[in-house]
């Protein structure tokens, strides 16, 4: 028989989410207590990871080697890298990639029900959001790009842009960071990043992401799931407790509801990949279980524009 005091379960993802075990939510206090040592880790992260994407990959004005090209008549003269040139009979133009700061926003799902954390985690979907959004934030800092909290802060350029999101974290108040600016408060070229379980219906996410991008955003998810809420490890007599409204749903036999649980969990990622795919968005999904480093190599790739990084698909 499983332990009855296993989990909590979402009501409100009822439709889709798992009834899985965990602790409750560890509350604004406890989040503010846990960033220094998340800034740290974020850092850590980050520092494993290729320094920026500040390249837009187009020439343009910038610092960084581009390409060369021949030079063109009219041009002025100046413009002449005569070291190429002489290496043939052609006149060649030394281009410079195009590095203009953009902006990226970037929102964490800080809800009860982030807060859950299986036996086979070492950390709780909220804290494995944070430390991508901060780590996201770092290398934003680094590489000269605006970032902000979308609906918390403005957008900064600053080296230290992780720790000021942090504060601004620590100091939101207790639903604020749950909650999504309306697509208006993004502009065209704007990168978007939010960071989530979303086990919610789908129907409301998709009318946002197909607002946001109808006004040019581009954007990326993660759906960060406990390893449990894939497999539903759950057997025996086990209660399922939502964390929000404390709801209580008891299972004589768990075992009995794991296939069909996953056929659901399966058509929810489907509904929920056609919105992003609608979008031309990417979704990421990533697991508590796994280093963080992978769910930030593959943001990464999506913010940088590298091949097959914006694929308007599901990245695994």
């Amino acid at each position: 028989m499983a332990d009855a005091s296993a989990a909590p379960f979402t009501a409100r993802k009822a439709g889709s989410g798992p009834a899985a075990a965990g602790r409750p939510g560890i509350g604004a206090r406890a989040l503010a207590a846990s960033l220094p040592d998340l800034i740290i880790a974020a850092r850590r992260v980050a520092a494993s990871i290729a320094p920026g994407w500040h390249g837009r990959r187009r020439a343009g004005a910038g610092e960084g080697f581009w390409q060369f090209r021949p030079f063109l008549s009219g041009e002025p003269a100046h413009r002449v890298d005569w070291r190429r040139s002489a290496r043939d009979e052609h006149l060649y133009v030394r281009e410079r990639e195009w590095e203009a700061p953009h902006t990226l926003w970037l929102h964490a799902d800080l809800s009860a029900s982030m807060a859950y954390r299986s036996p086979l985690a070492a950390v709780t979907k909220r804290e494995r959001a944070v430390l991508l959004l901060l780590a996201l934030a770092e290398l934003a800092g680094r590489a000269g790009e605006k970032v902000g909290l979308a609906g918390l802060t403005p957008a900064i350029a600053h080296r230290h842009a992780s720790e000021r999101l942090a504060l601004a974290l620590a100091a939101a108040p207790e639903d604020a960071a749950g909650t999504l600016p309306p697509p208006a408060a993004f502009g065209p070229g704007h990168d978007l990043v939010l960071i989530g379980d979303f086990l919610d219906p789908v129907e409301s996410l998709a009318a946002f992401l197909s607002a946001a991008a109808g006004r040019g955003v581009q954007g990326t998810l993660v759906q960060v799931l406990d390893p449990s809420e894939e497999s539903f490890p759950f057997d025996g007599r086990t209660e399922f407790r939502d964390p929000e409204t404390d709801l209580r749903l008891t299972a004589g036999r768990a075992e009995d509801w794991r296939a069909g649980y996953r056929q659901r969990l399966e058509a929810h990622r489907a509904a929920l990949g056609a919105a992003v795919r609608a979008a031309g968005w990417t979704l990421i999904v990533h697991h508590t279980d796994r280093p963080a480093s992978e769910a930030l190599i593959a943001l990464h790739g999506a913010l940088s524009g590298s091949p097959g990084g914006r694929a308007g698909g599901m990245v695994r």
